[in-house]
């Protein structure tokens, strides 16, 4: 998720966007423990987009 777009969301979407990509990165890792990703660097993209969406509610609050 580039930061134009998140920039646009509101509090509360900023909110569910971060919950979602929280939960979706500890399943990420898990499932990279178990067996390797195809591709690993997903996991990586997704700490960036959690980092840029606790900026945006950061900044929002």
């Amino acid at each position: 998720m580039k930061q134009a777009e998140i920039k646009n969301l509101s509090l509360e979407d900023v909110q569910a966007k971060l919950a979602e990509a929280k939960a979706e990165f500890t399943k990420m890792k898990l499932a990279h423990k178990i067996s390797p990703l195809e591709n690993p660097i997903q996991i990586r993209d997704l700490r960036k987009t959690i980092a840029r969406l606790n900026t945006e509610l950061t900044n929002k609050q």
